[in-house]
C-alpha cells in the first residue's frame, strides 16, 4: 500500500509553514504605545469594505489547511471588536485540517464572550498584559484598563480556555520593575508568561524602550528556580523555562538579540487580505483582488504557495529599524 505524504508548505529556504495569523480587525479599543502613536489619524485604518469578509477568510484558511497549515491564531488590532467574531471561529474551527485555533486579545472586551468562545470551537488565548499597576496600564494603553483586563482573563480561565498565555512586552523604564511580580502572578494561576523584546515595527514600535532580555531570563530562573523546558507549547518563537513541578512556564521572545528567523513558521494575512510574509519586511501580496475577481480555489492555492516563495531569509530590524513604516495593528498581531 502506498501511503499518502502530507502536504507541506515550504519556502525557498526549506522552512515548513504551518502557522497562519489571521487579523479580522485593525481596530483597537486601546492605544498601546509600542502599537500605534496616539495621534495617528482615522485615515490610517483599513475601509471596512476592504475588510475580508467571514467566508473569505474561511477560504483562505481552508486554502492554507489544504497545504498543511494545521495553526490559526485570529488577531487584530483587537478581534473581539470584530462583530459576529464569535460565529467566524465557529465556521474556521470545523475547517478540516486545523488542529490549532486561538485568539489574541487585550482581553477588556473578553469576560462577555469567553463562554461563548469556547463553546464555538477556540481553544486557547494569547492576552496582552503589561503590568499589573493601574498607573502603568494608563501610561502604556492610553485609560486604565486593568480592572476590564483581569476580569476576561478570569472568564476565560473559568471557562475553560487553556492554556491562558500572558504576553507582557518588557521595556526598559516602564515595567521592567515588574516583571517578577507579573512571573508570580502567572504562577500563582497557572498561566504562561511570555515575555517579549520590543520591535521597530512603525514609528511607535521605533520609540519603545528597548529592554534586552537575556538579563532578565538570568535573573528569573534564579528567582523561581526555573528549568528548561523541552515540551512543544504553540509552535510560536517563544524559548520556555518551567517551574520545577511543571505547573508553569514563561518564554523569552527576543526578535531583536536572538532572532529566530531560521526556523520562522508563519504568516500574516491582513484584514484587507494582505499576506504579510515577515513581520520586519514589507515583502507582501495581496490576496483580496484573486478572492473578489472570481478565482477558483486552484488559483488561490498557486497564489499561496507563490507567495510563500517570496518569504525573506531574515528580517533587518538591527541593520534597517526604520524599514517598517507600517503600524504593528495595520500587519495584525
Amino acid at each position: 500500500m502506498t501511503s499518502i505524504a502530507a502536504p507541506r508548505l515550504e519556502d525557498r529556504y526549506g522552512r515548513r509553514i504551518d502557522y497562519l495569523r489571521v487579523s479580522v480587525t485593525d481596530r483597537c479599543d486601546l492605544r498601546c504605545s509600542y502599537c500605534r502613536p496616539r495621534e495617528s489619524a482615522a485615515g490610517d485604518y483599513a475601509e471596512p469594505a476592504d475588510w475580508l469578509s467571514f467566508a473569505e477568510i474561511r477560504r483562505v484558511v481552508a486554502a492554507f489547511a489544504r497545504l498543511g497549515v494545521a495553526r490559526v491564531r485570529l488577531t487584530g488590532g483587537e478581534p473581539l471588536l470584530r462583530a459576529g467574531i464569535v460565529d467566524l471561529v465557529g465556521q474556521l474551527a470545523s475547517v478540516p485540517g486545523l488542529r490549532d485555533l486561538s485568539l489574541s486579545t487585550n482581553a477588556t472586551q473578553l469576560g462577555k464572550h469567553a463562554v461563548a468562545l469556547k463553546a464555538a470551537g477556540l481553544a486557547r488565548i494569547n492576552v496582552s498584559l503589561d503590568s499589573l499597576d493601574r498607573a502603568c496600564i494608563t501610561q502604556v494603553c492610553g485609560r486604565d484598563s486593568l480592572a476590564a483586563i483581569l476580569d476576561g482573563i478570569m472568564a476565560a480561565k473559568a471557562a475553560g480556555l487553556a492554556p491562558i498565555k500572558i504576553n507582557m512586552v518588557a521595556m526598559q523604564g516602564v515595567n521592567a520593575h515588574e516583571i517578577e511580580d507579573m512571573a508570580a502572578f502567572c504562577i500563582e494561576h497557572g498561566f504562561i508568561l511570555r515575555l517579549i523584546e520590543t520591535m521597530p515595527v512603525g514609528e511607535a514600535g521605533r520609540s519603545a524602550s528597548f529592554l534586552p532580555l537575556e538579563p532578565v531570563r538570568a535573573r528569573l530562573v534564579e528567582a523561581f528556580d526555573l528549568q528548561p523546558c523541552s515540551a512543544e507549547l504553540g509552535g510560536g518563537p517563544a524559548r520556555y523555562w518551567q517551574t520545577r513541578d511543571a505547573r508553569s512556564q514563561i518564554g523569552f521572545i527576543t526578535p531583536i538579540t536572538q532572532h529566530f528567523c531560521a526556523s520562522c513558521n508563519r504568516v500574516r494575512l491582513g484584514v484587507d487580505g494582505t499576506l504579510y510574509l515577515c513581520l520586519g519586511e514589507e515583502a507582501r501580496v495581496a490576496l483580496r483582488p484573486l478572492l473578489r475577481s472570481g478565482a477558483d480555489d486552484a488559483a488561490l492555492t498557486q497564489a499561496i504557495i507563490e507567495a510563500i516563495e517570496r518569504k525573506p531569509h531574515r528580517h533587518t530590524f538591527r541593520e534597517a529599524p526604520q524599514r517598517i513604516t507600517r503600524f504593528m495593528s495595520q500587519t495584525g498581531g
